[in-house]
């Protein structure tokens, strides 16, 4: 029965049609058993006392029976046949019919519809949980670009706004162009700019449109090169950045770039959040069959809360505190998206308020 149930419609034809005639030639052959001996007999007592020979009669005898045990034999296929057709028609056809409903629903917007799968053959099977995987697919592109529409307009809100009221001013004489004046235009201009390369990085990486170019690497050399790429920025910020790593014969597959844009974010963040005098530490170690890359500081720490939000665009624990430094607010969404392309994991962890965080990557090991 579960052997039947994955075959395929032609395997499914070729089946009513052995059934067409296994029923043709058992109904022959029942029909002929007991119709065909009671048929002669009657002949050969007919041809006591009737003219002609019994080699004649005999024939007779044998045509009739054979005659008749065709008829019904011929019947009976007929029959099958009729019965075999019309109930593949119409499972056939149900399902053709479903699938061009459910078509016609995605071509009108509603991706949330399922099929059922039909059961009629594997490939029937097949085409609905392709259709079911593709309007998953679109369903979830539609959420991504509604979400992404919704947060592009809450983020361009603020700097857009301030660029209006300063040319505002500059225009009805309230103000001057002042050096100061340049200065907040220009990074207001910087983080519309910022947010637009953060924002397509993002939907590049969620929508499954990214081009990875993998090869194997050494995790200390990644984070010695994200250390090395941040330095200037942390001796700026008072933060010291330390390498630490156990695991030097590890290696994983990794997009160079992309992962440095990962560790970059990690790296950056933690610098944004570390008062001066505190540590960054970018450590490596193995994890079974796994390695684990991790951003560590000594900062201002993640109320538990937080934590399950904090990858999540556009989220932010302070949002005085974060708009006042700058960020995009979907950095650590990149890392998410970045990471989960490369099959891997990220995580943060962090003991509350003044307790420093902790961001680990976990990797499948070359």
């Amino acid at each position: 029965m579960n052997r039947l149930a994955r075959a395929g419609i032609a395997a499914r034809l070729m089946t009513a049609m052995v059934l067409v005639v296994v029923s043709a030639a058992l109904t022959a052959w029942l029909v002929g058993g007991a119709v065909g001996p009671a048929l002669f007999h009657r002949h050969m007592l007919r041809a006591e006392g009737s003219p002609g020979t019994v080699v004649e009669h005999a024939e007779r005898a044998f045509a009739s029976a054979s005659a008749l045990t065709m008829a019904v034999a011929l019947t009976a296929s007929v029959l099958t046949a009729l019965l075999a057709s019309m109930v593949l028609a119409r499972r056939i056809g149900a399902s053709l019919g479903s699938m061009s409903g459910a078509a016609g629903e995605v071509a009108s917007g509603h991706f949330d519809v399922q099929l059922a799968r039909p059961r009629v053959g594997a490939e029937f099977d097949e085409l609905a949980d392709a259709f079911n995987a593709m309007a998953a697919r679109l369903n979830a592109d539609e959420a991504l670009r509604r979400r992404l529409m919704a947060d592009v307009a809450h983020e361009l809100r603020t700097p857009v706004a301030t660029i209006t009221a300063y040319l505002d001013a500059l225009e009805d004489g309230v103000t001057q162009l002042t050096p100061e004046t340049m200065d907040v235009l220009r990074a207001q201009a910087s983080r519309l700019a910022r947010l637009a390369t953060d924002l397509a990085a993002v939907t590049q990486a969620e929508s499954g449109a990214l081009n990875l170019h993998l090869h194997a690497a050494s995790p200390i050399e990644l984070l010695q090169a994200a250390a090395l790429a941040a330095r200037a920025r942390a001796e700026g910020s008072g933060v010291q950045l330390v390498v630490e790593a156990d695991c030097a014969a590890a290696q994983v597959c990794v997009d160079r770039d992309r992962f440095a844009q990962v560790l970059g974010n990690l790296v950056d963040n933690a610098i944004l959040h570390t008062p001066r005098g505190g540590t960054i530490t970018l450590a490596a170690s193995e994890a079974g069959a796994r390695v684990r890359l991790s951003v560590i500081d000594t900062g201002e720490g993640i109320p538990a809360e937080h934590l399950p939000h904090v990858f999540e665009r556009f989220y932010r624990v302070d949002l005085a505190r974060d708009r006042v430094h700058g960020g995009s607010g979907i950095g650590l969404a990149i890392v998410r998206a970045l990471v989960q392309a490369h099959g891997g994991t990220v995580s943060a962890r962090s003991d509350g308020l003044g307790a420093g965080s902790r961001f680990d990557i976990e990797l499948p090991a070359a």
